[in-house]
């Protein structure tokens, strides 16, 4: 997949296009519904699918007190939409002086003109131009008698719950990581570079790979079962995320048991992704009930993985 960033960076004569348009901050089941419909509507064209999206998130920019922390990074969200088969991802920079643009010359200059957009697919909820009044109601007033067709993905539910960004956050913040795979179509992942520790972990018996919890991190604190990837490597986990309050209680972080392998990742770029929580953090009494504690998470955790393989 071929990334622009920035409309001046989108070839002024490429060929006719199907736009898969939005903000995909978490590429979960309904935005891949979006890119998937315009992939295919793409193919039955005979013409080159277009993902666009905008970072960063309109609202950190617009409203910064309100702007929910992100799910994925750029860099990840990219590689997310990759999968989903469009050749160009189109990455407009969300900045104070694009959010002025009218909705109607939005459509006009970018998606009729630039992008040469037969069809256009958005979410149901889907906002864009000045005040953003540009609706998916608006789209089709505007786009269809230029002879665009535009379509517009339904909301999704899973097991009751409708697939949103907020939905999959508040899972998140409850440490339902079964729940949020659910809603995401895949297991909820970090990742990170490997940081020196105190080596605790190591005395106690269970050598950590450690990761510094980022501000954005809102995955609630617990021990939870994960799957480790690293390049050249994998393994199961018994991950704890929080401030280890019986040997700390200050600094939050994201500490990583792997079974059965014991690798140097010091400054190595390490994926963890969350499959089950076993329990909240705790204090404990004495370092010989948490050395005890760890060795039951671990066995959990492994019968927990097993299950999900």
């Amino acid at each position: 997949m071929q990334i622009v960033r920035g409309l001046d960076q989108y070839p002024p004569d490429a060929p006719p296009s199907v736009v898969a348009q939005g903000t995909f901050d978490g590429i979960h089941l309904g935005h891949q519904a979006v890119i998937r419909t315009a992939v295919e509507r793409a193919q039955a064209l005979g013409v080159r699918p277009v993902a666009v999206t905008f970072d960063p998130n309109p609202l950190a920019v617009l409203r910064p007190a309100d702007a929910p922390p992100e799910l994925l990074p750029l860099d990840e969200r990219l590689e997310r939409i990759a999968e989903l088969g469009p050749d160009v991802c189109l990455v407009i920079p969300f900045t104070p002086e694009f959010s002025l643009v009218e909705a109607e010359d939005y459509v006009r200059e970018v998606l009729l003109g630039l992008l040469g957009a037969r069809e256009i697919v958005v979410g149901f909820n889907h906002a864009f131009g000045r005040g953003a009044r540009g609706t998916p109601e608006l789209l089709r007033r505007l786009a269809e008698p230029a002879g665009a067709v535009v379509h517009v993905v339904p909301p999704l539910r899973v097991d009751g719950v409708a697939v949103s960004s907020t939905s999959i956050r508040e899972a998140l913040r409850d440490g339902d990581v079964r729940r949020a795979a659910s809603l995401l179509g895949r297991p909820y992942a970090i990742a990170g570079v490997v940081a020196r520790g105190a080596a605790r972990g190591r005395t106690l018996g269970f050598p950590t790979a450690n990761l510094a919890a980022s501000s954005s991190l809102f995955l609630a604190d617990g021990v939870y079962a994960a799957r480790a990837s690293w390049e050249g490597g994998a393994a199961g986990a018994v991950v704890n995320v929080g401030v280890r309050p019986t040997v700390d209680g200050a600094t939050r972080l994201v500490e990583a048991h792997l079974f059965d392998v014991t690798p140097d990742l010091y400054g190595r770029r390490l994926r963890l992704e969350f499959h089950d929580r076993i329990r909240p953090e705790r204090r404990f009494g004495s370092l010989d009930e948490l050395r005890s504690q760890i060795a039951d998470d671990s066995t959990t955790a492994r019968r927990l993985l097993g299950r999900s393989s």
